[in-house]
């Protein structure tokens, strides 16, 4: 399952994703993680989540950091990414949406949930990124 939470800066995006995180962790029965290239959510985020700071650019190099994580803890079961188009480097909406393809395929075989946050507006988005919303 991928889920998008998409529309533009002050829209309450990372509020909800916020929210979203400590449901999983009461909800959810393995690891959660959130990955955010910056450290703001420190004191947001309930310390029973893992919280990781990204700051490599280019999807190629977020699609080797997931699969590490992944690779790495088995338990996990809900990865939340805030701000995709920050953490890949990259504004290009067709480069994300085939970044989404890919997270709905290893979603699949892994059975690892994932939660993002694109700071764009939403009217901007495709066909193929909506059926993520």
């Amino acid at each position: 399952m991928v889920k998008v939470i998409m529309g533009l800066k002050g829209e309450g995006k990372t509020k909800k994703l916020i929210d979203l995180v400590k449901n999983a962790i009461d909800e959810e029965h393995g690891d959660v993680v959130v990955i955010e290239s910056k450290k703001e959510l420190t004191y947001d985020i309930p310390y029973k989540a893992r919280l990781v700071q990204y700051n490599e650019s280019g999807y190629d190099f977020l699609r080797g950091f997931v699969s590490g994580l992944q690779s790495g803890n088995y338990d996990i079961t809900h990865i939340f990414m805030d701000s995709l188009l920050k953490l890949a480097g990259d504004k290009d909406l067709a480069k994300a949406e085939s970044f989404l393809n890919w997270l709905e395929a290893f979603s699949e075989k892994e059975g690892v949930k994932f939660t993002l946050t694109i700071s764009a507006d939403a009217a901007s988005a495709s066909e193929g990124m909506k059926r993520f919303f």
